[in-house]
């Protein structure tokens, strides 16, 4: 495994042009003080003293991809509730052209999190999968942001907003545009064709199996990559970097050492970061050093966050 080269020059982010689609997600921050245990039930009584929202799952990914001067589109679906107004106030103040569909049938999905002294006490899921309905004719929404683009950004949160996957996969390709997908669940059948996807160790585990050596897991992972057809593999293995896997072999580039604070969202700056450096005109390698280096940064950042060029290229 060779070790990747650093490279000097910077991509001009602001001619990539980035189309965002998955699962989205309102994340709510409840932030306070944790000073007794409650003598109801031995848990710590918070008192909040601040509250956040924030753009989760394919939102915060296309909020890190404007952060980094990418034209940003964001498709996805809404429920028609006060938390989806919000979502959709949130990625206009983002600069993100979102074109969303509002399913009365669902709510949209939040994530909310008691955070005491930075350390998160507690996470309450509210969430309902979109009727087929709507999945449908977001479908035909994405063939028509097609062309505005030059990479596809596909954030699977197994939420149910990614059930035509497959076909947006083909419909991407056959009109020339990269693929990249952030993946879910044990059945990476549905990717096949894509350009580059970005599992965790955990996901890669789970459908590979466990891996016995740095030399058994190269067999495991380029065995997927063809399977798949894809271009490369990326994976995104925490403090310790990430590894590149195409049919040239693997390349391993390690991570800086930074104060973890929050790992919730790198894997999103991760994907957004070498979405928005491909489209930007980088050669992959290098995309893939800047998009570990923005992982490294976010993680030091408390809950879902996003970068900025100035940030990554300081």
């Amino acid at each position: 495994m060779k070790t990747l080269p650093t490279r000097k020059r910077v991509p001009d982010t602001k001619k990539a042009r980035v189309l965002v689609v998955g699962d989205v997600m309102l994340d709510r921050y409840w932030f306070g003080d944790a000073s007794r245990i409650s003598p109801e039930a031995p848990v710590p009584v918070v008192l909040i003293v601040r509250e956040e929202a924030r753009l989760g799952a394919a939102a915060n990914v296309a909020h890190n991809c404007a952060a980094l001067g990418a034209r940003t589109q964001l498709l996805s679906v809404i429920g028609r509730d006060e938390n989806g107004e919000l979502l959709v106030k949130l990625v206009r103040e983002k600069g993100i052209q979102g074109s969303f569909h509002r399913d009365p049938k669902i709510r949209t999905t939040v994530k909310l999190r008691v955070v005491a002294r930075q350390q998160q006490l507690l996470r309450l899921d509210f969430e309902t999968q979109p009727s087929r309905e709507v999945l449908a004719s977001k479908l035909a929404d994405f063939s028509q942001a097609l062309p505005a683009c030059e990479v596809v950004i596909l954030s699977d949160y197994g939420k149910g907003g990614l059930t035509h996957i497959a076909r947006m996969i083909r419909l991407a390709r056959e009109a020339g545009k990269q693929v990249l997908v952030d993946p879910k669940g044990d059945d990476y059948s549905r990717y096949k064709g894509a350009h580059v996807v970005t599992p965790n160790q955990a996901e890669l585990r789970e459908v590979v199996g466990r891996w016995k050596s740095e030399a058994d897991l190269e067999r495991r992972a380029q065995r997927l990559r063809k399977k798949l057809a894809l271009q490369a593999l990326l994976l995104t293995r925490g403090k310790d970097g990430v590894t590149l896997y195409t049919a040239g072999g693997a390349v391993h580039v390690k991570s800086e050492e930074r104060e973890v604070y929050d790992v919730s969202g790198a894997g999103d700056t991760v994907i957004a970061t070498l979405g928005t450096m491909l489209a930007a005109g980088a050669r992959l390698e290098q995309a893939v050093r800047l998009a570990n280096r923005a992982g490294g940064i976010v993680v030091g950042k408390v809950g879902t966050a996003a970068i900025s060029r100035k940030e990554l290229f300081a």
